[in-house]
């Protein structure tokens, strides 16, 4: 058993190969799902988290609280979704909110501009400009958010297992290729990968439950988990916040223990 993540441009082909995976592995494929789930787990509106992910931020920008909480939403929409495996997942950045964990396989697929013209005029009636106008948006709206989230360049190859140039391979022979990866037993889940999947899981609810709280200045609150026990780290902006903080994660389920680093910001 194991997750793959599947990162692609706009028309890049990935939906394709990802659904095409999901077939030949017998497993499921999910994508916008997970933001719906979201949404309605947590009481936001779909369509805004949509857009707050594919709008680059301003050039001044920073990172606001209400982005922070939809991210935190979303990764553990995402965790829950894929906690039990056989899973493809080719939505929002899939291979950095499952960091950390060894049996997914994180894969990436580039095609040329092209390609890429051609299927947006094909499946969304653009002309050839529009076409090329509509990929370069989003295109540059998801880079800069992962850079801005994540602090990472999603184009850097390092961050996955597999890149497949789709210019010189079909779908189907990537398909072939990602099912052998997954054949070979080097993303198998194992005891302890699946402790961590579970760890995982027990923190970002915990964090989104945070967030969903809505009286707390949580920007910079950061969870991890171990066997059950949470850590918490970061600056709450009062000792009523990070007793608060404290009694919401003790509450999520899984927990069973907290330890606690959190400091109180000194207000000047």
């Amino acid at each position: 058993m194991s997750i793959v993540t599947v990162s692609r441009g706009t028309f890049s082909g990935g939906r394709n190969l990802a659904e095409c995976v999901a077939e030949k592995l017998g497993y499921r494929c999910v994508a916008r799902e997970v933001l719906t789930k979201a949404a309605r787990q947590y009481g936001v509106d779909e369509e805004k988290i949509y857009k707050s992910l594919i709008e680059k931020p301003g050039f001044l920008e920073r990172r606001t609280l209400e982005r922070i909480h939809y991210t935190a939403y979303i990764q553990a929409a995402l965790c829950s979704e894929v906690q039990g495996d056989n899973v493809v997942y080719h939505g929002h950045a899939g291979h950095l909110l499952l960091k950390g964990i060894p049996h997914v396989l994180r894969v990436r697929v580039i095609a040329n501009m092209e390609q890429r013209i051609k299927a947006a005029m094909e499946r969304q009636g653009l002309g050839r400009e529009e076409a090329i106008e509509h990929i370069e948006h989003v295109d540059a709206g998801r880079a800069k958010w992962v850079k801005y989230l994540y602090g990472v360049d999603w184009s850097n190859p390092s961050l996955y297992d597999l890149v497949i140039n789709l210019d010189h391979v079909s779908i189907a022979s990537a398909c072939d290729i990602v099912y052998a990866s997954v054949a070979l037993g080097e993303f198998e889940t194992t005891p302890e990968s699946q402790r961590m999947m579970d760890d995982l899981v027990i923190s970002t609810e915990a964090r989104a439950r945070i967030a969903r709280d809505g009286s707390i200045g949580d920007a910079e609150v950061e969870l991890e988990a171990h066997a059950g026990v949470v850590s918490i780290a970061g600056t709450a902006g009062s000792m009523e916040e990070a007793d608060k903080i404290k009694q919401i994660v003790r509450s999520t389920p899984g927990v069973t223990g907290v330890a606690s680093k959190i400091r109180v910001r000194t207000h000047w």
